[in-house]
């Protein structure tokens, strides 16, 4: 093996394998989302998930009586049922 099949072995165990393990785990934890999970949005809301529309959009109660729909692909972080959001230390 040359020095650029090596290169390419490196390439893969360095960045593309977590890179696809990454991947297949926020693929898992987006199809998961469920009625009654707290979410984070990419644009940075914080909401409880009121209903699951479809394998694509998710109603998210962003305040009292404030519903929106988002992509799943739009949300950045989901937080257990119950997990209390953490505070900034201002």
């Amino acid at each position: 093996m040359g020095t650029r099949g090596r290169l390419m072995v490196v390439w893969y165990f360095l960045l593309i394998r977590p890179q696809r393990a990454q991947a297949k785990k926020r693929a898992e934890t987006l199809s998961a989302i469920r009625r009654g999970d707290q979410v984070v949005t990419a644009g940075g809301l914080v909401g409880k998930v009121t209903k699951v529309v479809d394998d694509k959009e998710l109603e998210v109660e962003i305040a009292d009586g404030v519903r929106v729909r988002v992509v799943r692909s739009g949300i950045a972080d989901v937080r257990v049922k119950g997990e209390p959001v953490k505070a900034d230390a201002a």
